[in-house]
């Protein structure tokens, strides 16, 4: 939806954005140029496994390395609770994240939760968000 001449309020049209930039970040999961490009050059993420990278690179590094193990079975679906604006230029978002490790059993060792409480903290980079910081927490 194009809403460069709505008449919706300038935070409105944010959290649609968000919104999006989630969407775009779940539906990318397999794809190691594109879901990396949705975050920040300084992003810090840390994984539901708590591993923790620092970097964009770093983060395009690990993703392809991933995909190439038996961890391209291992699904995610994200959920927003809620949105909540610091500045308006920084954004706090708090997702449930659901996990389907389809790996075979054998390959799951170290079974991961299923769920996992999840934040995003995003920034604008020149007219658009950017996810600056990725954390997921387990659920047990």
């Amino acid at each position: 939806m194009d809403t460069t001449n709505s008449t919706l309020p300038a935070q409105d049209i944010d959290e649609q954005r968000i919104r999006e930039l989630v969407a775009r970040s779940q539906e990318a999961q397999t794809d190691p140029e594109v879901l990396p490009a949705l975050h920040t050059s300084d992003l810090v993420l840390i994984n539901v496994a708590g591993r923790r990278l620092f970097g964009r690179e770093t983060f395009a590094s690990a993703m392809a390395e991933a995909l190439s193990s038996s961890l391209k079975d291992v699904r995610t679906e994200l959920a927003i609770d809620d949105i909540r604006f610091v500045t308006p230029d920084v954004v706090i978002v708090s997702l449930t994240k659901t996990i389907h490790d389809e790996r075979a059993e054998s390959e799951n060792a170290s079974a991961l939760p299923s769920t996992g409480a999840m934040t995003y903290v995003m920034t604008r980079e020149n007219d658009d968000w950017r996810i600056a910081l990725a954390q997921t927490t387990p659920i047990r």
